[in-house]
């Protein structure tokens, strides 16, 4: 059975950015505490691929 892995870590998303690892972990927190305001739980220096996409407009939202 193939494992997918559905959170974004620290390193996804500094290498995804081009950013320090340091920016990444303030870029978790916030979409973390975005996610914990609307009543999801969330992880620890880690978010969810689909919020990952969804906020830096990778996913299927329609601008303009």
């Amino acid at each position: 059975m193939e494992k997918t892995n559905y959170m974004m870590t620290v390193d996804n998303v500094a290498q995804e950015l081009g950013v320090s690892k340091q920016k990444g972990y303030r870029i978790i927190r916030q979409l973390n505490e975005e996610l914990a305001a609307a009543g999801y739980m969330t992880v620890q220096a880690k978010v969810p691929r689909t919020y990952w996409s969804e906020r830096f407009y990778f996913g299927k939202r329609n601008i303009g």
